[in-house]
């Protein structure tokens, strides 16, 4: 960060009065930038015992599987942003159902939460898709797939059936991209 966003002067990193860690401070008008952790949301879209994945159109991982998934945007609950994604990427409307994973990914500034999801209707190819198609957990291309909370989610999701017993947490510290 090199400008205010409140006024347009430079900022500086230092720790304001009363803080406990470095933040962007303006020295001119004294507005302090915090920086917090981006929320990604997405779900395990499930029909008749098999799930719905993507194949990425975009950066990063392009080519790689994953669930639906993506950043949460402002004026939308975590369950509507997962529904919104899936219905981005896989052209798909789902019934969210609980949360049932949250990936912290500390190095990236980001925190990953899984919701399970009823795949309603059909599904088709959305923009940031190349691809997309139901797999049982035996075809799941698991070497293939994009992000290792992805994999921490399917591994979840699978290893209680979908159903909810509680939220199964998990912290990447180095994360792969």
């Amino acid at each position: 960060m090199k400008y205010c966003s409140s006024c347009g002067a430079t900022v500086t990193r230092k720790t304001p009065d009363g803080d406990n860690r470095q933040r962007w401070v303006c020295e001119s008008c004294s507005t302090i930038h915090y920086q917090n952790p981006r929320i990604v949301v997405g779900c395990v879209p499930a029909r008749d015992g098999k799930i719905l994945l993507c194949r990425r159109a975009i950066e990063p991982r392009r080519g790689y599987w994953t669930v639906p998934a993506g950043f949460m945007e402002l004026g939308e609950t975590v369950a509507e942003g997962a529904a919104r994604e899936t219905l981005e990427e896989a052209c798909a409307e789902v019934r969210i159902g609980h949360l049932f994973a949250s990936v912290d990914v500390a190095e990236a500034g980001q925190v990953h939460m899984f919701f399970t999801a009823e795949l309603i209707g059909g599904y088709g190819v959305g923009q940031e898709s190349l691809e997309v198609a139901l797999f049982s957990e035996a075809e799941i291309p698991w070497d293939d797939i994009a992000f290792r909370s992805g994999t921490f989610a399917l591994e979840k999701y699978f290893a209680d059936g979908g159903t909810n017993n509680g939220v199964h947490m998990h912290a990447i510290t180095r994360h792969r991209e």
